[in-house]
């Protein structure tokens, strides 16, 4: 796994509830309403707890935060992304990212999100952290791939963005390190 410093990174997950319509394909992405992120559009997801598979885990965050239910065979693996913050490298994550369009139930908010339907073709980026102006619409895309992003000083901005692609639609058996990322912004 690529490494900043001695700690390992925060293991994580997010999911992306994605339906299809007359009006186009929608993402759900929510209003965060509490700790890392609060006041930006972000998407479901969190911490993998001990002994917890991302799978289940993608799952269990989609419904605490959204009240949505999926089957982790539902999911389909989209991204691996590796965020690293130089400035505070405790915050440093490895997130893997799942679309699910097999979900029942309503988005209700919760206590750490307020979920907001949104159309594929018009993400409220400005809203965002400035990363996902790189990776979130290419997986909506269909493009599979592992990401590099580390940020800037100010740990908001990013300072480099490099991605690889996956050889097929699955996840890769091993991580990505940092010798496999292209030195590119």
């Amino acid at each position: 796994m690529p490494q900043a410093s001695a700690k390992t990174p925060t293991r994580v997950v997010l999911c992306l509830p994605v339906v299809s319509g007359t009006d186009g394909t929608r993402v759900l992405l929510g209003l965060k309403q509490r700790g890392f992120g609060a006041g930006r559009v972000v998407a479901p997801g969190g911490k993998i707890e001990p002994g917890e598979s991302p799978e289940a885990a993608a799952v269990r965050e989609l419904l605490e935060e959204t009240s949505l239910v999926a089957d982790a065979s539902s999911l389909l693996p989209a991204a691996r992304v590796y965020f690293r913050f130089p400035a505070n490298p405790d915050a440093d994550m490895d997130c893997t990212i799942y679309l699910t369009s097999a979900f029942t139930g309503l988005a209700l908010p919760s206590a750490e999100l307020a979920p907001e339907w949104h159309p594929v073709a018009n993400l409220p980026l400005e809203r965002m952290w400035d990363d996902s102006a790189l990776w979130l619409g290419r997986i909506l895309a269909g493009e599979r791939f592992d990401a590099m992003v580390r940020l800037a000083p100010d740990n908001e901005s990013v300072d480099r963005f490099s991605t690889v692609n996956w050889p097929g639609n699955g996840i890769p058996d091993l991580d990505a390190t940092e010798a496999d990322f292209p030195d590119i912004t």
